[in-house]
């Protein structure tokens, strides 16, 4: 019987995807857990693994096409295999293996997001296509590995977990190679290159940029865009980094002024929580947890703004060491489509390319944006008296409609406080 390829739902709040790439052309042939096609979502592109085995009947989506989660993207079968009409979906598995026909008002078949095809297990329950791609590549026993999600299930975070505690104790032990067999790994997959520029002529949008183009131009038009200025003193700043950049490396983690920008913000919105929320036509929601989405360069490819969850939780080298690896895996485009989800804050540092401030555009439906401009050292007048300071401007970007200026000054003020305080 022929298989049905499904547009995942690859992250809780992630309910739609866009086919960014077919790995495999019609009358290919694929095995079970080959790549199949590239999906993005959010400006992350996930490589999506073949629920089965078998040719390539049907490809239904075309390549820069969103479509929802559990929309039928593609038909796998036995050459020749006939498949419904239309593309039409005949039934779904559930995890118990019985067929199910969920039909709407028509009679036609609705697509389940949460329906994988491949990973059923007696003793293991359900295991998903990624995990089992890595569970095969690197040769792991799954029923050495322990999971933590919901019912005892294995998740990508666990095998992940299970890989890297067994590699170092391999490394330690002097021996490299596979945890469990001699199974070869693939090439990790590079950073795509970018595109050719060529003077006098079009140059196609990609994905990324067409996102960046909707989101900044719908932000516009959602939010009525106020932005302040100040500057801050980053003495004391400097001299702690400088104190304590060793001490960090020491845990493998590069201290960055990022972590101090980011640690004052959680302090003004912890003092003003107004700030860390965003409009609603029943009133503004002020959110319970605070997640700084952090703007990252991604070169001439655009840009990304992974979210560092509850960071108000986090120590300075707690946040030092997430912001290192958030940053390296957004430039090595291995990002989960979950890390760049639910930010109720963005923090962009355009300062690290040499500009001194700027006004940024809100990420919707967030209520503000803090820019950091670059540190230099500057005359300043201190106390009556003439002194040379490494200073930064910050701006803060605000929905005029959730803040006014003084709640909008009051913040970044406290940004400023905690930043010339430093102790």
């Amino acid at each position: 019987m022929a298989i049905q390829v499904l547009m995942p739902q690859l992250g809780e709040s992630v309910v739609e995807g866009t086919v960014s790439k077919w790995l495999k052309d019609i009358g290919d042939e694929i095995e079970e857990f080959e790549p199949l096609l590239e999906v993005n979502t959010d400006k992350v592109d996930s490589e999506i693994p073949s629920p089965g085995e078998g040719t390539i009947l049907a490809i239904l989506v075309a390549e820069g096409t969103t479509v929802d989660a559990g929309t039928l993207l593609a038909w796998i079968g036995e050459e020749g295999e006939a498949i419904p009409a239309g593309g039409e979906i005949v039934s779904v598995k559930e995890e118990s293996g019985k067929s199910v026909s969920e039909q709407d008002a028509t009679g036609h078949v609705k697509p389940s997001p949460t329906v994988p095809h491949a990973g059923r297990n007696n003793e293991l329950g359900f295991i998903s296509p990624v995990v089992a791609k890595i569970s095969r590549e690197e040769g792991i026993d799954l029923t050495r590995v322990k999971g933590t999600g919901q019912g005892g299930r294995i998740t990508k975070k666990d095998v992940l977990a299970y890989l890297e505690l067994h590699r170092e104790s391999m490394q330690i032990g002097g021996v490299t190679g596979k945890i469990d067999s001699p199974v070869e790994t693939p090439p990790s997959r590079t950073q795509q290159p970018s595109q050719e520029i060529i003077p006098g002529e079009i140059l196609p949008h990609t994905i990324v940029r067409r996102s960046i183009a909707d989101h900044m131009v719908k932000s516009k038009q959602i939010s009525p865009h106020v932005t302040t200025v100040m500057e801050a003193d980053m003495k004391n700043i400097v001299a702690h980094r400088q104190s304590n950049k060793a001490v960090f490396s020491q845990d493998g983690v590069n201290l960055t002024f990022t972590a101090y920008f980011i640690s004052a913000a959680v302090t003004a919105l912890k003092r003003y929580p107004i700030v860390n929320s965003s409009w609603s036509d029943e009133g503004i929601l002020i959110k319970k947890d605070i997640n700084i989405g952090m703007a990252t360069s991604l070169g001439e490819e655009g840009l990304i703004a992974p979210v560092i969850k509850n960071a108000d939780r986090l120590s300075l080298l707690g946040l030092a060491s997430t912001i290192n690896d958030l940053a390296n895996r957004a430039r090595d485009h291995q990002l989960k489509p979950d890390e760049v989800q639910g930010g109720t804050f963005t923090i962009t540092n355009h300062g690290t390319s040499g500009s001194l401030f700027a006004s940024p555009i809100i990420n919707q439906p967030q209520a503000a944006i803090l820019g950091i401009g670059v540190i230099e050292k500057r005359v300043v007048v201190i106390d009556d008296a003439i002194a040379i300071r490494p200073m930064v401007y910050l701006s803060l970007t605000f929905d005029h409609r959730v803040l006014d200026g003084a709640i909008a000054d009051y913040f970044l003020g406290k940004v400023v406080e905690s930043l010339q305080n430093w102790a």
